[in-house]
């Protein structure tokens, strides 16, 4: 599935990441981030694993995103209680990214009216959206497999 994310939490991220030396953009102009989501089973690191390392918004999150200190460039989302991953856009070469499908989490905006309406805006996470999720899970046999190549840790708090 091919997301722009717009809750408060990817653009809190988005903002520390993108502070750092050298680190790509990650706010599309509507302010969100573009993700691709991918089963957990699907995705490894064949390459530079040893320059990954995890960054949390704070130290009761579920979720951390991995980033590649060689480049400071943000590679993955890991929802660590779920069973997919969300990778970050900018992995893509030019043209090579999927067309996006929708954007989530639009409620959280100040003003949502200004999105752009070339396709979905959802206030929130929609039925369809978890009922991709649950089928991908279901495939999957239930299984919640572990990222466990990413070792260290970045702090990026302000």
């Amino acid at each position: 599935m091919s997301a722009e994310c717009l809750c408060n939490s990817c653009r809190t991220a988005a903002d520390r990441m993108e502070a750092l030396p050298g680190a790509p953009r990650l706010r599309e102009v509507s302010g969100g981030t573009r993700m691709e989501v991918y089963r957990k089973d699907r995705v490894r690191c064949i390459k530079g694993a040893e320059h990954l390392r995890a960054f949390r918004l704070n130290d009761k999150t579920r979720t951390r995103r991995a980033v590649a200190i060689c480049c400071n460039t943000p590679v993955l989302l890991d929802v660590t209680v779920g069973h997919w991953v969300d990778l970050y856009g900018v992995l893509w070469p030019e043209g090579a990214l999927p067309p996006l499908q929708l954007r989530t989490m639009a409620g959280t905006l100040d003003d949502p009216s200004s999105l752009p309406e070339d396709v979905p805006n959802l206030k929130t996470y929609s039925a369809a959206f978890f009922f991709r999720l649950m089928a991908s899970w279901a495939a999957m046999g239930f299984r919640r497999p572990k990222i466990d190549y990413i070792k260290g840790e970045i702090d990026l708090s302000r």
